[in-house]
């Protein structure tokens, strides 16, 4: 499984009212290439809903990447939340998926079933019972496939428009349907859970009458893209700095003018720039041979770091920069939807033309900059390298 990368991304709506969701996703990236996702429904909503639901997925997901047995899960639980007097029911349901070696295993109690799809299409996989501390567990284990999809959800999902525009709600078949239809291969596994949490948001006529989660899991291969901005504090290290920037391999990025004038001269031709402004506040991008994509510099990132902080959020579903062209945009597309692996090369070296009156720049922006981007990426399950010169 080294090969492959466990991509994951959920969004949660909050009960119409509610400051706090009461779903919460709990998300375990083992050293040793394990990979544990769970969604915990916490009884009711708001802060009540919220703690309960943060104890259960924090327990359920360390105690299975410590390859507890799935009984230890549930007697732990069972012993740690008490059962709702007055209902007789747990104070918490969850949905745990994880993946070891080339092995899924999903454990399920009183959520919607997990969607799985292989090829684009619904995978009916068996589901083996057990009565653990007087619940019903539903365990299955089979291979996993490079390109298998598993969507976890809160049962927000199914009562989606009950008693306002569907009267029974999103039934799961119904859920099933709508994602076969909208799901298109490379979609990145946030972008399956916004598509569902989306059409939930419509159901709900953007009130939703419960706390809504939907947890996507994409296995998909790795992809690096190496960005560049800023030149080298001693210029004698350009080419060095160069050398190792391109030896990466993968897609790349170079920001900056003065940056872009030192890849095209170790690349032995020139930057090429369009005066599109195909938006008023993002400078044009450029072009240079052997190059993915060359943009300006800090006021681009500024705009990637604020699509970023959206995009990390799990209550934002905020997509609209998928679909432009400006530089900022595809920067966010090639890190957030193409890239497991990001490689970031940070020069610190001062920048003469920020040091006009008119534009001043300070190289601490420019940093500060890099470590919220650097902190939005892990944010999103990323692995981030950022290398200063």
């Amino acid at each position: 499984m080294d090969k492959y990368f466990m991509e994951n991304g959920y969004i949660s709506l909050n009960k119409v009212g509610e400051e706090l969701c009461g779903d919460r996703v709990e998300v375990k990236n083992n050293p040793n290439g394990d990979f544990t996702m769970v969604l915990a429904d916490g009884l009711g909503s708001g802060v009540k809903a919220n703690i309960l639901s943060t104890l259960t997925s924090k327990i359920i997901a360390t105690m299975m990447d410590s390859e507890m047995t799935v009984e230890d899960c549930v007697n732990t639980i069972a012993q740690t939340l008490p059962v709702c007097s007055v209902r007789q029911v747990a104070y918490a349901t969850f949905t745990a998926i994880q993946v070891h070696k080339n092995e899924v295993r999903l454990v399920q109690y009183d959520n919607p079933d997990v969607i799985m799809l292989r090829d684009g299409k619904s995978f009916d996989y068996e589901k083996t019972e057990h009565v653990i501390a007087g619940k019903r567990i539903f365990e299955s284990r089979f291979p996993v496939r490079l390109g298998d999809v598993f969507i976890a959800m809160s049962d927000g999902v199914i009562h989606a428009g009950v008693g306002q525009s569907l009267n029974f709600g999103w039934e799961r078949p119904n859920v099933v349907e709508y994602t076969e239809r909208k799901y298109t291969p490379g979609m990145s596994a946030k972008a399956i859970a916004a598509l569902i949490s989306d059409a939930c948001r419509e159901l709900y006529m953007d009130r939703p009458g419960d706390d809504t989660t939907v947890a996507a899991l994409r296995i998909r291969e790795r992809e690096l893209v190496s960005l560049m901005i800023g030149p080298p504090v001693n210029p004698a290290e350009d080419r060095e700095v160069m050398e190792a920037f391109f030896a990466q391999g993968g897609k790349t990025i170079v920001c900056g003018g003065t940056t872009s004038s030192i890849v095209a001269r170790y690349l032995g031709t020139e930057v090429k720039t369009k005066i599109d402004y195909l938006d008023p506040d993002i400078p044009p991008i450029g072009y240079i041979e052997g190059v993915d994509l060359c943009t300006e510099g800090v006021l681009t990132m500024k705009r990637v770091v604020e699509i970023a902080k959206r995009y990390a959020s799990s209550s934002d579903a905020y997509s609209e920069w998928m679909a432009k062209r400006d530089g900022a945009s595809l920067i966010a597309q090639m890190l957030f939807e193409d890239a497991t692996d990001v490689n970031l090369f940070v020069g610190r070296a001062m920048n003469p033309a920020h040091q006009n009156p008119d534009m001043p720049i300070d190289l601490s922006i420019k940093l500060r900059l890099i470590d919220d981007l650097a902190q939005c990426l892990e944010k999103m399950g990323k692995i981030v390298s950022v290398n200063y010169y």
